[in-house]
């Protein structure tokens, strides 16, 4: 479900028509999320770290109203609920794009996973099904340490989509650290609210 918002009543109204006009309106942070806690979370419950930390990283996007909006036909709409696209890669090393709605019940999102990922292995290409626009696309890069990263975009398509991509767990004297890109659009999202995702993020990922 999603309602649309009063641009005449935001008082984001002239930040947003200022940042849509501009051939390239997203921008991107790179920062380090301290997993400790939730790796040992993770394996005491018995599921996929990377299954955790998506299910966290939802639970954080969904509670920051901004990472909800999204621009339909020039118009702001507020979904009740953000879902993720995932980029999964098969066994001869190619990807597609997966569909994994959120759930707050961690064990039934593990479950929503586990077999969207089972379902990419049967596929080929990048688009693999239909998908909705109450999405965040996600990405997992697990080989590489990162402390930047940059998407390949189409300026000529109308993409408002929070990109939000995890890299590789280190381990430093017991402390377990992973790097953490979030490219945003400028209409919707400012630094402040991007602010407010990591610190949710992270107070998720210490529970």
């Amino acid at each position: 479900m999603k309602q649309k918002l009063d641009l005449n009543s935001w008082n984001r109204k002239e930040h947003f028509l200022f940042f849509k006009q501009m051939e390239e309106p997203f921008y991107g942070i790179t920062t380090i999320i301290d997993c400790t806690q939730a790796y040992v979370k993770a394996k005491a419950l018995g599921v996929s770290f990377f299954s955790y930390y998506l299910h966290k990283t939802l639970s954080a996007v969904n509670a920051v109203e901004n990472f909800r909006y999204r621009i339909i036909e020039d118009e702001v709409y507020i979904f009740d609920v953000i879902d993720a696209s995932a980029t999964v890669m098969r066994e001869d090393t190619t990807f597609g794009f997966s569909y994994m709605p959120f759930t707050e019940d961690i064990n039934e999102f593990t479950q929503i996973v586990q077999t969207e990922i089972e379902r990419m292995q049967t596929t080929t290409g990048v688009f693999t099904r239909e998908y909705p626009e109450n999405l965040i696309h996600f990405s997992a890069l697990p080989w590489i340490n990162f402390t930047s990263l940059s998407h390949a975009r189409s300026f000529t398509w109308p993409d408002s989509c929070p990109k939000i991509s995890i890299g590789k767990l280190t381990d430093e004297n017991g402390k377990k650290s992973m790097p953490i890109s979030v490219h945003v659009h400028h209409g919707l999202v400012d630094g402040y609210h991007v602010g407010l995702f990591i610190e949710q993020l992270q107070q998720f990922m210490n529970e």
